[in-house]
């Protein structure tokens, strides 16, 4: 007999994490390139090769020195783009892929910081997560208990039935 509870409660935990992992994937794919640690985009070899050297980026050591030999050439040939990169620009034009309403909002609140996260890119990726409550279209009274600090409220949208 416990075998049978045992094999359920482990049944159950892979079902949940297959659960969580197909949720996080969709939000996976609408986060924003961050800058590894570390590393900054003014070309200095001897900098970049000492935050490889160090640990202080997510890549290995050897993709890092390559990334760091090709930045170094970049510039030598004037082709290393210098100033800030619009990150927010960036992050935004990762949602428009999202038709849905809903899905764009959801995705710019994570892209935004937003909701909840966990992970880490060296662990293997982050999950975010936000919560969407959509109002109701006869603009009646509701109570809303949002299960997270930060939900995302939608208006109900024009024409919708829900």
């Amino acid at each position: 007999m416990n075998v049978s509870i045992v094999s359920f409660r482990a049944g159950l935990r892979v079902a949940a994490l297959g659960g969580l992992l197909s949720v996080g994937s969709g939000a996976a794919l609408a986060q924003p390139a961050l800058p590894a640690p570390g590393i900054d985009n003014s070309g200095s070899f001897q900098h970049e090769r000492s935050a490889c050297m160090n640990g202080m980026t997510p890549q290995s050591p050897a993709t890092c020195l390559e990334e760091a030999r090709n930045a170094a050439a970049d510039k030598r040939r004037g082709r290393l783009e210098q100033g800030g990169v619009d990150y927010a620009a960036n992050a935004a034009k990762r949602c428009e892929v999202f038709r849905n309403r809903e899905d764009a909002a959801a995705c710019t609140a994570r892209v935004t910081g937003r909701g909840e996260w966990a992970g880490t890119v060296s662990d293997g990726g982050m999950i975010r997560a936000v919560e969407t409550i959509r109002l109701p279209r006869d603009n009646a009274n509701v109570s809303i208990e949002p299960r997270s600090a930060d939900p995302v409220i939608l208006p109900a949208a024009r024409g919708t039935t829900r």
